[in-house]
Order: C-alpha cells, then sequence, then structure tokens
C-alpha cells in the first residue's frame, strides 16, 4: 500500500478525510448527472429540434451545471478551510506555528502520490468492507491530548516547585550577603576613620620633617658659601705664595750666580785653583810611573 511518510495516526486522519472528500465528489458528480438527466426528460420530448432550441437548451444546461459546480467548489474551498482552522488551534494549544507550501499543492508528482494512495486505500477498504462490514472508529483528539496535556502540567508543576526551592535557597542566599555587606560597610567605615586618623598624624610628622629639611638645607647652602668663599680666599693666597716664591728663588739663584762670579775673582780662588792643577800632575806623573814598573815585572 502506498504511503504518505506520515504516522500511522495521521495517515488514518488522512483516509477519513479522502472518504468525507470522496463522498462529496461523489454527491456532486450526482448532481451533475441530475442536471443532465432533467434536461433529457424535460427538454428532449421532441425527435427534432431547430439550432436556437438546441443552443437554448445548452445554455439552460451550462448556467445550471456552472452553478451547481460553482457551488461545490466554494463548499469544498471552505470545508479545507475549517479543516486547516482545526489542525492550527490544535498546534495553537501546544504553541507552535505551523506553516504551509501552497507551490506542492501543484506538484503533479505528489497529486499523482495522492492519487495512488486513494487508490489502494480505496480497494483495501473495499475489501475490508466485503470481509467485516463494522469497522472501527478511530479514537477522539481530545483523549491523547489530555494525556499529553496532564503528563504537561506535572511536569510544569514539579518544575515549579523546584524554582520555588530555588528560589529560597536564593533568598537565604541574599539574605546572608546583605548581612555580610553590612558587616563589611560597617569595617569600612571604622577603617576610613582610623585611615583618616594615620594620615592627619601622619601630614603633622611630613610637614615637621620638611620643615627640619628646609632648614638642613639652608644651613647646608650657607655652609656651602662660606666654604666656597673661603676656598676661593685660599687659592688666591697660594696663587699668590706661588709667585712669591718664584720671586725669590729666582732671586736666590741670582745671588748665588754672582756670589760664585765674585769667589772666583778673588786672589784665594786663583792660589786654590793652581794648587789643584799641580796636584794633578804630579798624581798623572805617579800613575806613569806605576804603569811603567807593573809592565817591567
Amino acid at each position: 500500500m502506498a504511503e504518505l511518510g506520515v504516522n500511522e495516526h495521521h495517515q488514518n486522519e488522512v483516509v477519513s478525510y479522502m472518504r468525507f472528500a470522496r463522498f462529496k465528489r461523489g454527491m456532486c458528480l450526482k448532481t451533475v448527472d441530475s442536471c443532465f438527466q432533467d434536461l433529457k426528460d424535460s427538454r428532449l420530448v421532441e425527435e427534432t429540434f431547430t439550432v436556437d432550441e438546441v443552443i437554448d437548451m445548452l445554455d439552460g444546461l451550462q448556467s445550471v451545471v456552472h452553478s451547481e459546480v460553482e457551488s461545490e467548489l466554494i463548499n469544498t474551498t471552505y470545508t479545507n478551510v475549517l479543516l486547516l482552522r482545526q489542525l492550527f488551534s490544535q498546534a495553537e494549544k501546544w504553541y507552535l506555528k505551523l506553516q504551509t507550501d501552497v507551490s506542492d499543492l501543484e506538484n503533479r508528482e505528489l497529486l499523482d502520490q495522492v492519487a495512488e494512495f486513494e487508490k489502494s486505500e480505496y480497494t483495501s477498504s473495499s475489501k475490508k468492507s466485503t470481509a467485516d462490514p463494522i469497522k472501527p472508529k478511530l479514537a477522539p483528539l481530545n483523549e491523547g491530548g489530555s494525556e499529553l496535556l496532564n503528563k504537561t502540567v506535572a511536569h510544569l508543576q514539579e518544575e515549579n516547585e523546584k524554582l520555588k526551592t530555588r528560589l529560597r535557597t536564593i533568598e537565604t542566599q541574599a539574605t546572608a550577603a546583605l548581612d555580610e555587606k553590612s558587616k563589611l560597610e560597617k569595617s569600612l567605615r571604622d577603617l576610613q576613620m582610623i585611615q583618616g586618623d594615620q594620615k592627619h598624624n601622619a601630614n603633622q610628622d611630613i610637614t615637621e620633617l620638611e620643615n627640619k629639611v628646609a632648614a638642613l638645607k639652608s644651613q647646608f647652602e650657607k655652609t656651602l658659601n662660606d666654604t666656597t668663599a673661603n676656598q676661593k680666599f685660599l687659592e688666591e693666597d697660594l696663587v699668590t705664595t706661588k709667585h712669591d716664591l718664584l720671586k725669590v728663588q729666582d732671586q736666590l739663584s741670582t745671588a748665588e750666580k754672582e756670589l760664585e762670579k765674585k769667589f772666583q775673582q778673588t786672589a784665594a780662588y786663583r792660589n786654590m785653583k793652581e794648587i789643584l792643577t799641580k796636584k794633578n800632575e804630579q798624581i798623572k806623573d805617579l800613575r806613569r810611573r806605576l804603569s811603567k814598573y807593573e809592565s817591567e815585572d
């Protein structure tokens, strides 16, 4: 048997709708047939008809058939809308949003598949009706939905209890956190007060220390200035002393030269020089004699 790609329950629902559609289609065809039969019974009583009479009969038949077919098509459209309304209403109960693809309604392959399904279903239904004329009715849709709804409600209630328990736990934790926050704020205020006192004392100590540093700096600058002035004086005195020393040394050298010159010009110096010259000659003579004796030996 051909399948439509849905589960058994939905396929049974499709079969039920197709039976309803087949019944409506049969009724429509019977109505059209009755229109033609009425024409035959009421108008075709003579053996010959003129062209105008034939045209008049066909126009009347066309009007009746057009009205019947249009009425049936409109009724079919409204029936389909009601069917979609049922499906959408059931889906909305479960907060679902269904979608339709109108392009598939003209898909030749899908239409042939539905036709094959209807043919196979009609054949199997005919066999079943011959063997067993009593057919079981489909279970109402609301029973399965109610059971599922009850399960969902029970699950939601269980989740609600869990959330309540969790909420109580969170409230307890929040209360403990608020108490801890209050304690921390009090500790922070106390610490800020202590830090304020310490800061005040520290500012006083810093001020005193700055004053001492300023005094020491002033004293150091004064001492440095005095030392610089004294050093400058000593440097100038040293330069002057060096000049005086050089001057004295120059004078002493000049005096020594003059003294030596004057000493060389005296008689005693000349006599002493002559004596030294004679002594040197005597020493040289004695050395020659001595060397002569040594060579003879």
